[in-house]
């Protein structure tokens, strides 16, 4: 069996990541509003991607297969983040996670803000759940796969 030359490893860790990309923009498409840390998972992905485009035309440089590693645990670390805050095992964010201090905030300022029908979507709960997993737990998965891959051909 011929192994995978890191060049190889990186265009696929790099596909892997836009796969995840457009599964993301899919779900969108499909109804599924991303929260403020949905998106920000997405720029490692993003940068993921190019860096496996990178890889292919460098011939898998060391240099751009450990930077799509960093990109990758980035993703994953974020995802995971974001998932620990949706099963509630620490808080997230304010401004997305329900943690607005009402006391802090003018009737006036209140009213302006339901009248210019901000729709927040809530960064704390989960808009999907597969066999018990969040979206942001399948990509802190799936991110995990993919930064093993980076490793793999950034060693070899």
């Amino acid at each position: 069996m011929n192994r995978l030359s890191p060049r190889d490893l990186g265009l696929l860790a790099g596909a892997g990541s836009a796969l995840l990309l457009a599964a993301a923009l899919a779900f969108q498409a499909a109804g599924y509003a991303p929260c403020e840390l949905c998106i920000l998972q997405r720029w490692p992905h993003l940068v993921a991607a190019l860096l496996g485009l990178a890889a292919w035309f460098t011939g898998g440089a060391r240099a751009v297969l450990w930077l799509g590693a960093l990109a990758a645990l980035t993703a994953m670390g974020l995802a995971g983040w974001h998932a620990g805050i949706e099963y509630g095992w620490w808080p997230g964010p304010a401004a997305c996670s329900g943690g607005m201090n009402l006391g802090a905030i003018s009737t006036s300022d209140l009213l302006a803000q339901i009248e210019a029908n901000t729709q927040v979507i809530r960064c704390d709960q989960p808009a999907l759940s597969i066999l018990g997993l969040s979206m942001a737990g399948m990509n802190a998965l799936a991110s995990a796969v993919l930064a093993a891959i980076w490793i793999a051909a950034a060693r070899r």
